[in-house]
């Protein structure tokens, strides 16, 4: 089976809104082993929709659509979906009922504009929404099938798990549990690197496949194998992953759920430790990514960020005679940062960033940045030349500073 997606909102082509349907979906296809085709976005414009949605299903076996059926005028999925299938909306009677009833038990007045919702294209099949006023429906146009479901994150999610997936692996004829994926997570290798080491698994396994993706400074190696049963699937999986990990090594640090922060956190715990951060030019990024994992507030004591140079000598206590010799962007001033957190936030380990993370030059190059990490027993300090704007400097330099953090638990 061969699925398009399609997104309906000028303010996905704006920008104004990132489209996390289109990713959502895209996930749940992979991992049911369905082919999907191609992604599209089109603003809230009959004709640009109606020539959007008559190209997929010539050439697809099923279009989704998100967006585009809520009760406001610009709201013309349904209109546009009939135009191409050749039928006109009907009326849907019973539902126009409910959605009175149920405005009425909540007190509130009703919009005669909601009725829209309650219109499909004739021949349509309903698609309930829990969570939202407006049903999705699908509806065979030619040979493919066209499912269109809201464009709330939530609603969708939710109607795309509890019925489109299952509808979609009937009609391919895909059992489900049949594909499974392995996420391998590793840091301190550049993707191209990565490639160049796995070309060969990439090029040469079928089933199970080998794809990359690169995030924030990780390189995540995904493995994903179809067979008749889960179990099956992971026999297929096992010898390529034990590829994978002799050749890559202790760089990788995780599977599947396993991220960094929750990595840290569970090594936190074993060592019955606690931790902080001194930020200066991640401006608190790191403890952001601390304190994402529940239970955090166990192993995460707080966070100091030092921005002006002032407070890293008034609060974290760096002798402003280290600042005049050295710098503020210096390994000297680094260390110490992270030996003043541990001492003002009563960490057993604490991580300190500092650096020029532009767009202008702070006593070094942009893309200097300098991470510390202070534990009872040890220090470290490095300098990373990160490449990037001033977001993707700050983001490579939180995971770096992050991964140090890993490698001084591990070192203990």
């Amino acid at each position: 089976m061969i699925v398009e997606t399609l997104a309906v909102g000028t303010e996905l082509l704006l920008g104004q809104i990132v489209n996390t349907n289109a990713s959502d979906i895209a996930v749940r296809l992979a991992d049911s082993g369905i082919t999907h085709m191609r992604q599209s976005v089109v603003g809230d414009n009959r004709d640009r929709m109606d020539g959007a949605i008559a190209a997929a299903v010539k050439r697809s076996d099923a279009l989704i659509i998100t967006g585009g059926i809520g009760p406001t005028r610009d709201d013309a999925t349904r209109e546009s979906v009939a135009a191409v299938a050749g039928v006109p909306l009907v009326l849907d009677e019973e539902y126009a009922a409910e959605m009175r009833a149920a405005w009425q038990a909540r007190g509130s007045q009703f919009a005669e504009s909601n009725m829209k919702q309650a219109y499909r294209p004739q021949g349509a099949v309903v698609i309930d929404n829990p969570k939202g006023s407006a049903p999705g429906f699908r509806i065979k146009i030619g040979d493919c099938w066209v499912i269109c479901l809201p464009g709330v994150p939530a609603e969708m999610r939710t109607m795309l798990d509890d019925t489109v997936m299952p509808f979609l692996l009937a009609e391919s004829g895909t059992a489900p549990g049949v594909v499974t994926s392995r996420m391998l997570r590793s840091w301190g290798m550049s993707e191209a690197k990565v490639g160049e080491v796995l070309d060969d698994l990439f090029t040469g396994s079928v089933n199970p496949t080998v794809a990359f993706l690169a995030s924030e400074g990780e390189i995540k190696i995904r493995l994903t194998a179809a067979a008749a049963s889960t179990v099956e699937a992971e026999a297929l999986i096992a010898p390529v992953e034990a590829e994978v990990r002799a050749r890559l090594g202790d760089l990788i640090f995780g599977v599947d759920d396993e991220t960094i922060e929750r990595v840290i956190h569970n090594q936190l715990l074993d060592h019955g430790w606690t931790i902080g951060s001194a930020e200066s030019a991640t401006g608190g990024l790191i403890a952001r990514r601390l304190t994402m994992i529940g239970g955090s507030s166990v192993t995460f004591r707080g966070s100091i960020v030092a921005y002006a140079t002032d407070l890293k000598t008034a609060i974290l206590g760096v002798p402003s005679s280290l600042i005049e010799e050295h710098g503020v962007v210096s390994q000297e001033t680094a260390v110490a940062m992270a030996r003043g957190a541990r001492g003002v936030l009563g960490s057993d380990l604490a991580v300190a960033v500092t650096g020029s993370a532009g767009p202008e030059p702070m006593e070094q190059p942009v893309g200097t940045m300098i991470v510390a990490v202070a534990t009872p027993t040890a220090e470290q300090v490095r300098t990373f030349t990160m490449p990037g704007d001033r977001e993707r400097i700050r983001a490579y330099t939180a995971t770096a500073a992050l991964h140090m953090v890993r490698s001084a638990l591990e070192a203990e």
